[in-house]
């Protein structure tokens, strides 16, 4: 897409007339008989925030969602949309845009029908519908789409009149439920920058919900994380990934390596199998007797001489090497330490590095420096 082109579809979408505005839950809860499903959940959405609820089935995040969107009445609790309290509002009067991980499409009714069907239900005038169903087909690159069948589309294409359908009455906030499940890989990844630039050219609320913690970490502003009805950390990407705020967090969001560690009453003493371990000071969340040190794959170096030791501002730990993937681009490798924990490790599969790779049953030496070991209250030794 030239410039020109960028230009022309940021200027057509501010004509659908999308404000993002802010949302607040406050002290929401909901159960299904005697089954809790959230928890007395409270969260602040900015206005043009895109905000994703990550979590496990079950943890609460579409339902929450069918909250915000007023498909489902909590027990408890109060939803402020850009300040007025909505949880009487039917759904149609709280101006939400809704993406279904189904899509939910009219297969009876051609794409220009399926987009211009919120028009048709606020008895938009005719020229106006046809004005805005354009504007949203182009925001979504299906120009010349209209008349198409649904059956006649591929998966991505549905996808995309889902979202335009979703956005072409210019709600003040956009919900999506899992709507690229269905992709297959390449394809989903394309759909995250897209509607993350449909999203920066709107400017709209975004509430996303997922699983995939990969895709909850690349589309985001900041992440809610979910477990068994709470919201458990709510942080930037970054944050989140490198700050985890507890166990279930560090093992949930990206790969992860948690080691059991001593740790002493003032925090400042950490060690592993007697070993003292070297920590920057701000990768100590909460310094507690029962605490993990956290290990990214992508973080831990192989040395292939067993040191014991490593530098001042690194940790060194010895073991060997258990099992190799091979991943493409990457080699995964398990490092079976001397205690039998695990390490993931990962390194780049270059040509080069083939000739040098390190075979299952090799003594080898993870070093770890000091700023990427992380420290996460949690069971300990």
């Amino acid at each position: 897409m030239t410039d020109s082109e960028k230009e022309i579809r940021h200027s057509e979408s501010r004509s659908l007339g999308a404000n993002g505005v802010s949302v607040g839950i406050n002290n929401i809860s909901k159960s299904y008989g005697k089954i809790p499903v959230l928890k007395s959940i409270r969260l602040n959405i900015a206005p043009g925030e895109f905000l994703t609820m990550l979590g496990p089935s079950g943890s609460g995040k579409t339902t929450l969602l069918m909250v915000i969107a007023g498909f489902v009445r909590p027990d408890n609790g109060s939803l402020e949309i850009g300040n007025v309290e909505a949880i009487r509002l039917p759904p149609h009067k709280r101006n939400v845009g809704m993406v279904f991980q189904s899509y939910a499409l009219f297969p009876h009714m051609d794409v220009f029908s399926n987009v211009a069907f919120p028009l048709s239900i606020r008895r938009v005038a005719n020229e106006e519908t046809r004005r805005r169903v354009e504007v949203a087909l182009a925001q979504v690159r299906l120009s010349g789409y209209a008349q198409r069948r649904i059956d006649q589309l591929s998966g991505g294409q549905r996808q995309r009149v889902a979202l335009a359908r979703a956005v072409v009455f210019g709600p003040r906030i956009l919900l999506m439920d899992e709507p690229l499940s269905a992709l297959d890989k390449k394809l989903r990844e394309e759909m995250q920058i897209e509607i993350r630039q449909i999203h920066q050219d709107l400017g709209m609320t975004t509430i996303y919900v997922t699983h995939d913690q990969r895709e909850a970490l690349t589309m985001s502003d900041r992440i809610a994380v979910m477990d068994q009805g709470t919201i458990v950390q709510v942080d930037t990407p970054s944050a989140l990934y490198r700050m985890p705020q507890n166990r279930f967090v560090a093992e949930f969001v990206g790969e992860s390596t948690l080691l059991p560690v001593s740790v002493c009453q003032r925090g400042s003493d950490v060690s592993f199998a007697g070993q003292r371990l070297k920590i920057a000071k701000h990768n100590i969340t909460k310094p507690s007797p029962h605490s993990t040190l956290l290990i990214r794959p992508e973080h831990v170096r192989i040395a292939r001489r067993v040191t014991g030791e490593g530098g001042t501002d690194t940790n060194c730990f010895a073991g060997t090497v258990s099992h190799k993937l091979f991943q493409g681009d990457q080699l995964l490798l398990r490092v079976t330490l001397a205690g039998g924990q695990d390490v993931l490790v990962r390194e780049a599969a270059t040509h080069a590095a083939a000739g040098n790779s390190l075979e299952v049953g090799e003594k080898v030496s993870l070093l770890l420096d000091r700023e990427d070991s992380i420290l996460v209250p949690g069971s300990g030794l």
